[in-house]
């Protein structure tokens, strides 16, 4: 007995092969055809309980074809397949109506377990939203498997409310992720709240979450009070206080929140995206975090991969940096073949954020039009100076992070030994030690911001800025 017909339209005569193939053997019976037009006639003569098809066609675009098979049988479940493999095109499938989207090349078995779903359940109707506003200039950027999924999950939750736990090391995206889940959903129009909570105190937690009213009666509002009707992203929530857990928890569990200094409960709307860089299964374990706050948080979990293991992603990555210095003012530069390769081969320790450091530094350092392997190489290595350079300041004591500047000062001379280094060595050395300054003065003050703020001679909120640009992890010892 057949599971249903199957309307499966590519131009590529191998693809619809394998298709009618594969769907066959899964019990479908099948249709193929290398053409638009075929399809719709088969559409509008009520033929067909699921459609297979290639996103662009010789005789049209999927995406204008969507909308008349819809107005035509809006219970007909349409599956897009393509080779464009970018997050507009996931996108696009999930705001035009698609049932599902699979980048080419896909594993048979999914197609087939997907189709059976989309015949046997009734059909999810998504709300849309217009795309005037966005365009291929997107923030992620990858066409590796792995990004493939993470498009995908973010098609489909970026309408829910439910919440989202982003894990993955730092620099690979959490916070962007966060972000455009709230961009491109409902909540678009109301507040992005975000707080990071590793750079925060732990007795100024509730307050800055919360709110609090003092003795006087004046009322401070907490960053989920300003999330309210939008979306609040907590940064790093493996360091959230147990004293806050708690209260986190009332408010995924009842939508409401009592503010420090109050007895009276507030109710809020807000979603709720958190990320974590931690193994949260340990610090449960450990009695540090609440095995009932991590499930509620855990609805929908996200990870987002390390650069080294999407190393194919790293030339669109590269390049879509060049594109936004040249959009900052800096002038058009490429990348030969070898500085690809170059790349390629590095770990990326920091991940996405040592990528686009890089890029850009190389960018204000270097005139030439075209980026070289040789220049790749010494920055590379450059940056490993500067790390060493961290580890000396660390090691011999806040006071003595001059020995880190005495130290990259040596090696780089050392490797320009034949010549002048490149312009813009000033600027480097500000840029560069900017994040051992911020990071020993923190230690210093153990994590205490305002503190920190004041000896560096920085505004509060310039300084928060600054920690967040440069990822820069804030330890406390215990009192």
């Amino acid at each position: 007995m057949s599971k249903g017909v199957v309307l499966v339209a590519d131009d590529d005569n191998a693809i619809r092969t394998v298709l009618n193939q594969a769907l066959k053997r899964a019990g479908f019976d099948v249709r193929i055809t290398s053409n638009f037009s075929t399809l719709m006639q088969w559409v509008s003569n009520g033929d067909g309980d699921c459609v297979v098809s290639d996103v662009i066609m010789p005789d049209g675009d999927a995406f204008e074809i969507l909308p008349k098979i819809q107005g035509m049988r809006s219970d007909l479940p349409v599956i897009l397949i393509s080779a464009q493999n970018t997050f507009m095109t996931a996108l696009k499938a999930q705001e035009a109506g698609a049932y599902e989207y699979l980048p080419k090349p896909f594993d048979l078995d999914t197609l087939t377990q997907i189709t059976q779903r989309a015949i046997s359940e009734p059909k999810d109707n998504r709300s849309t939203q217009s795309m005037e506003d966005y365009n291929q200039n997107m923030p992620l950027v990858g066409r590796s498997a792995s990004m493939q999924e993470i498009y995908r999950s973010i098609a489909r939750l970026m309408h829910s409310d439910l919440p989202v736990l982003l894990s993955g090391e730092t620099g690979t995206g959490k916070r962007l992720t966060a972000r455009i889940l709230h961009d491109f959903g409902n909540r678009k129009q109301n507040p992005f709240v975000a707080i990071n909570l590793a750079t925060l105190p732990e007795d100024l937690v509730g307050g800055e979450l919360f709110g609090h009213f003092d003795e006087t009666g004046d009322s401070e509002l907490g960053k989920i009070r300003k999330a309210d009707g939008g979306t609040l992203y907590l940064d790093e929530i493996n360091e959230l206080p147990m004293s806050a857990q708690t209260r986190l928890l009332r408010v995924l569990l009842d939508s409401e929140f009592t503010p420090v200094g109050s007895a009276i409960p507030l109710r809020v709307d807000v979603r709720i995206i958190a990320s974590a860089t931690k193994n949260m299964a340990d610090l449960i374990a450990q009695g540090k975090f609440r095995e009932d706050l991590y499930y509620r948080l855990n609805v929908v979990p996200i990870n987002l991969p390390s650069l080294k293991n999407r190393s194919e992603d790293i030339p669109d990555l590269a390049r879509h940096f060049l594109k936004i210095s040249q959009n900052e003012g800096a002038q058009a530069r490429h990348l030969e073949a070898d500085a690809i390769s170059v790349l390629k081969d590095h770990s990326w320790p920091g991940n996405i954020r040592e990528l686009e450091n890089l890029i850009r530094r190389i960018c204000i350092l270097y005139p030439q039009e075209t980026i070289t392997s040789t220049i790749v190489k010494t920055e590379i290595r450059n940056s490993g100076y500067f790390k060493k350079g961290l580890e000396a300041a660390s090691n011999t004591g806040f006071q003595n992070i001059k020995a880190a500047t005495e130290y990259f000062i040596t090696r780089y001379f050392e490797e320009y030994a034949e010549g002048l280094p490149p312009e813009g060595v000033y600027q480097r050395f500000l840029q560069e030690f900017e994040y051992p300054l911020i990071t020993n003065t923190l230690a210093a003050c153990n994590g205490n911001q305002i503190k920190a703020a004041k000896i560096l001679g920085l505004n509060r909120n310039t300084l928060r800025k600054k920690i967040q640009l440069h990822g820069i992890k804030i330890i406390r010892t215990a009192k």
